[in-house]
């Protein structure tokens, strides 16, 4: 069943982008891709001179010898940070260098970040051609017996559920070339050795080292359908030499590396660019034009695209730069169109897909203990919003962001789109002034140092112990006109402040529903004092905002 888009609008302007910087500690090091898409950044190495990148122009970082990278952006700008696979280093330039974007490229980066912060998931070459081909006499090994040869046979092996071992699963299915240690592995997700060895082989059955292995060999498949030669496939999956990967490569599939390579194209219809394989050929296009032997044409967007079926342990939100999606859970669908913002609920399986040309980017999680959630929630940013929320992807999925750079910034931001459009459910005065007052009373409300960002601990007769109880929007109500209290009073059946009163209660209302915490929504919407807000909306609604939540929790069940 497919589900009617339900979104509230995004309202307002998106707040000021900050300055960030590069801060990845105990991370490997490899060349960096840096384009900056407006705004400027400032790129040094090793302490020498400083290079200054504009919009539309982009910079080479060379990994090789450099004991430092200070990368820094300036306010209001975005900067897409693209980390080639470890193996690309070899093809690239070994000097820091500037080079000029062509448009036609500008979304196809962005793709390609895309597809380096979420795992891969489509094939463009014939899977059942290659299976065929494993599957013959003699080409599988002893420790492949009783084993399914299709497709699985050489597909990436099961996912860790852990979330240390997934978040590091999920790195090497992007770039298997990294060569860290356990114990680095281990640091970089905040989890121990034992740890990550334990959940790897309870969960999928191998020993880290074999499924790193297995998942090497995988995307070494990859790259042989696409025409790589053996030297670049050993380089770009992770092997010290070609001579390493032809036994690994033997001895999973009975096969040499050339010999599969060789008879897969003789196979009609058996090769083809997975998003992988492409991801690596464009960049090799790439490199051309930044050594400016040659002018590639601007590469295709990627076709249809989806998630195998899976679950996550956190809300993953996902916005829609450009084309459009979809979500299935069970027999619904839920369609993402063009700057629509999706929470995808934890825990419940689902398929997310994209359709021809267009790319999606995750804006950040939220853990369950964070945000209740049972059911997608969508809101939809206008386009004036696109750099923001691109930023806030960059910041979320890669080690360019602000010093002060907080997780929950995007869940707040989130909420405050969806609630300040419900908000306006509250009767509205239609007279042009009053209107206006009102639309500046609900873009104030819990506004990070606005008006309303203390409590006095004044009372009221129309909203008890609210605060600035005499406000509106930042304007006392003595101040307003008596016409502008007339039009309130004949058009809404209420008084200014009883008005605003309302619309507080809405917004908390519809907070608590998508599962913010009573403390976080007083502090949202003005109040310095839990007890007072409490008060507030048990007045207002009849129950504690607990008890409010605990109901909603339990009719959604």
């Amino acid at each position: 069943m497919t589900m009617p888009s339900s979104f509230a609008a995004g309202s307002g302007y998106p707040p000021p982008i900050p300055g960030a910087r590069w801060s990845l500690a105990d991370a490997p090091v490899r060349p960096l891709l840096l384009w900056v898409r407006t705004g400027a950044a400032h790129v040094r190495l090793d302490g020498g001179p400083v290079l200054r990148l504009k919009a539309g122009e982009g910079a080479w970082i060379p990994a090789d010898g450099r004991a430092e990278r200070a990368i820094t952006t300036e306010p209001g700008t975005v900067a897409f940070p693209l980390c080639p696979h470890a193996g690309v280093g070899a093809r690239g330039l070994s000097e820091l260098t500037r080079f000029d974007v062509p448009s036609g490229w500008q979304d196809w980066l962005i793709q390609l970040f895309n597809l380096q912060v979420t795992p891969f998931s489509s094939r463009g070459y014939s899977p059942e051609a290659i299976a065929e081909l494993l599957r013959r006499p003699g080409s599988s090994p002893p420790a492949m017996a009783g084993r399914d040869p299709g497709p699985e046979g050489f597909a990436a092996p099961a996912m860790p559920r852990g979330r240390g071992a997934r978040a590091v699963a999920e790195e090497l299915m992007r770039d298997p070339a990294l060569d860290l240690t356990v114990e680095r592995w281990a640091s970089r997700v905040l989890s121990s050795a034992r740890t990550l060895r334990r959940d790897f082989l309870a969960d999928t059955g191998l020993t880290f080292e074999r499924w790193r292995l297995l998942c090497r060999l995988g995307a070494a498949v990859e790259f042989l359908a696409a025409g790589y030669d053996v030297d670049q496939v050993a380089a770009l999956v992770g092997f010290a030499s070609r001579n390493g990967l032809t036994r690994a490569f033997k001895g999973q599939f009975g096969l040499t590396p050339h010999e599969f390579g060789r008879e897969l194209f003789a196979r009609p219809g058996a090769g083809g660019l997975t998003q992988r394989a492409a991801a690596a050929r464009q960049t090799d296009d790439l490199i051309r034009m930044m050594r400016e032997v040659d002018s590639p044409a601007a590469p295709e967007m990627l076709p249809p695209a989806s998630t195998p079926s899976h679950t996550n342990d956190v809300h993953v939100l996902s916005w829609m730069y450009r084309g459009s999606g979809y979500l299935d859970i069970g027999d619904q669908r839920y369609e993402r169109e063009r700057g629509v913002a999706t929470w995808i609920p934890a825990e419940r399986e689902h398929v997310t897909g994209l359709r021809e040309n267009s790319v999606s980017l995750p804006l950040g999680n939220a853990s369950t203990a964070d945000l209740h959630l049972t059911a997608p929630l969508q809101v939809r940013f206008s386009p004036a919003w696109d750099d923001y929320l691109m930023f806030c992807s960059i910041s979320a999925r890669s080690a360019l962001r602000p010093d002060d750079h907080n997780p929950r910034h995007i869940l707040d931001l989130f909420a405050e789109q969806v609630t300040a459009q419900r908000a306006l459910s509250v009767p509205m005065p239609t007279d042009p002034r009053a209107r206006a007052v009102a639309m500046e009373c609900l873009r104030r409300i819990g506004e990070p140092g606005g008006p309303h960002a203390g409590e006095p601990g004044g009372t009221h007769d129309d909203e008890p112990g609210g605060p600035h109880a005499g406000e509106s929007g930042g304007t006392h109500d003595a101040d307003v006109r008596a016409e502008i209290h007339r039009a309130f009073r004949d058009e809404t059946g209420m008084t200014l402040s009883r008005w605003r009163y309302a619309a507080r209660m809405r917004i908390a209302r519809d907070l608590l529903t998508g599962g913010a915490p009573p403390s976080t929504v007083a502090r949202r919407i003005g109040y310095a004092h839990l007890p007072t807000f409490s008060a507030a909306f048990s007045r207002f609604h009849g129950l504690s905002p607990r008890e409010y939540q605990e109901r909603e929790v339990a009719d959604s069940l």
